[in-house]
This record gives C-alpha cells, sequence and structure tokens, in this order.
C-alpha cells in the first residue's frame, strides 16, 4: 500500500501562483511514476501531469505546458505541482496518484494509488 496525501491548494486570483505537495508513505516511492489530475465540477478526471520514478521524463497536457511543473523528491517521498499563471480554468480538485508503469500515463485506471484530493480556486 501507497499512502498519498495532498495539500497546497487554495484560493488564488488568476495569474497567480500554487504550489502542490503530495506526500507519499509505505511502500518504496521511488517505485512509482507520480501523475496529477483534477477534476472540476461536473467533468470527468482529467489527467495534467506525470513524472517518472527516476525523474528523466515529465509529461503534460497541453492546457498546462508553460505554466505547470511536476517534480519529485525521493529523499523526501514528495511530488510537487507548481502552478503558474493560473487560470479560472484551472479550478479543479487537484489528485496525486501512484503508478508501477513506466508508459501510458493518461488514463486514471493505471493508477493504483490516490490522494484525497486538495481544491484549487482561482477566481477572475
Amino acid at each position: 500500500q501507497v499512502q498519498l496525501v495532498e495539500s497546497g491548494g487554495g484560493l488564488v486570483q488568476a495569474g497567480g501562483s500554487l504550489r502542490l505537495s503530495c506526500a507519499a508513505s509505505g511502500r518504496t516511492f521511488s517505485n512509482y511514476a507520480m501523475g496529477w489530475f483534477r477534476q472540476a465540477p461536473g467533468k470527468g478526471r482529467e489527467f495534467v501531469a506525470a513524472i517518472s520514478w527516476n525523474i528523466v521524463n515529465t509529461y503534460y497536457i497541453d492546457s498546462v505546458k508553460g505554466r505547470f511543473t511536476i517534480s519529485r523528491d525521493n529523499a523526501k517521498n514528495t511530488v510537487y505541482l507548481q502552478m503558474n499563471s493560473l487560470k479560472p480554468e484551472d479550478t479543479a480538485v487537484y489528485y496525486c496518484a501512484a503508478t508501477p508503469s513506466d508508459r501510458n500515463w493518461v488514463a486514471a485506471v493505471g493508477y493504483n494509488y490516490w490522494g484525497q484530493g486538495t481544491q484549487v480556486t482561482v477566481s477572475s
């Protein structure tokens, strides 16, 4: 089992920044690729970004490229999502998730473990 706990969400004005953190405990964190997903009201869960276990590879959806940065610190068992130039359409509950796969990171079904989510609200 891997337990994931997100933090860092909140209310921010458009153009502002937030840094989300996801602390992991349980099985060896460095064995897993990590992803961030989000779910806006009335919408399905959407992939945002992912990072490989060895930090070599990252992947983003087009709408956040150049604005969001995913990173991880395996010594601290933590993955981060730095979000800059936030837009109202970024408003959602953000979830981190862990997968043992080194590919196919976009599909939520590929992730074994999920956090409880943290709310991000961007006002216009």
